[in-house]
């Protein structure tokens, strides 16, 4: 007996989003061992399947599917976006600006001279100025 042909994919679907969502979601699906292109076809999938199911219900379940795809893309957005990003870390120690992190530039963390720096030290000199 014949297999089924299987449907070639040779459709695209553009969407637009934040650079720092999409490093999130790409992130998370390496975490899962997925292609992102796996992960979104399934979602389509499901949605289409649930929407086959209840027509009647169509349009909460969209609303209840899209409410629960931007809490999800929020949940893992967020701790990427909480973290700065290497380069800007970087440029906070390179404290000249001359895109190398020197000694003279760690010193101002050194707030008792001692030729170490401690956390207590590197928290009080990294901390957001108070207002």
């Amino acid at each position: 007996m014949l297999e089924p042909k299987k449907l070639k994919k040779s459709e695209s679907l553009e969407i637009r989003i934040p650079h720092s969502t999409k490093q999130a979601f790409m992130a998370q699906c390496r975490a899962d061992g997925r292609s992102a292109s796996d992960t979104l076809r399934a979602f389509i999938e499901r949605h289409l399947d649930s929407e086959a199911v209840r027509p009647a219900q169509g349009r909460r379940r969209h609303l209840i599917a899209g409410a629960m795809i931007a809490a999800a893309v929020g949940a893992i957005a967020l701790p990427s976006l909480a973290r700065p990003s290497a380069q800007s870390e970087f440029s906070r120690l390179d404290a000249d600006g001359d895109r190398r992190v020197t000694f003279r530039d760690l010193a101002r963390f050194d707030r008792d001279r001692d030729g170490a720096i401690s956390f207590e030290e590197y928290r009080a000199a990294s901390a957001p100025p108070r207002r």
